[in-house]
């Protein structure tokens, strides 16, 4: 996938890849380092950063500001919304078709690109 993508794919790279593009989770730079630092002790943050901004500019992730001053990577890439449990700050894919927005293009003033809804509550 890496290769596909225009990636060289050293073992850190890889690591990475492994976890965060097979993860259900929505996790922060941070986190993935934690995570991939158990198999390579010596990856350094700034190597998990470049990767994980790497592997966003190629598509492979999409990088998410859910809350003020905390970004999350998600490797599902395909339209979807998300729901935040406030309890516990789970992030968990909600379907596309699960909710309707209606009038985006209607919208004056704004050219709208993309958009996805975050809702917030308690998973039950």
């Amino acid at each position: 996938m890496l290769r596909r993508s225009g990636i060289h794919p050293s073992a850190q790279r890889v690591a990475v890849a492994e976890y965060v593009l097979g993860t259900e989770e929505h996790p922060s730079a941070d986190e993935v380092w934690a995570r991939v630092k158990r198999r390579f002790p010596m990856i350094s943050r700034a190597t998990v950063y470049n990767t994980l901004h790497l592997f966003e500019k190629k598509g492979l992730l999409k990088g998410l500001a859910m809350a003020e001053g905390k970004m999350v990577f998600d490797p599902r890439t395909t339209p979807h919304h998300h729901f935040i449990d406030e309890s516990t700050g789970r992030i968990f894919d909600l379907p596309w078709e699960s909710l309707e927005v209606k009038n985006v293009g209607a919208l004056q003033g704004y050219s709208v690109d993309s958009y996805q809804v975050v809702l917030r509550g308690r998973k039950k």
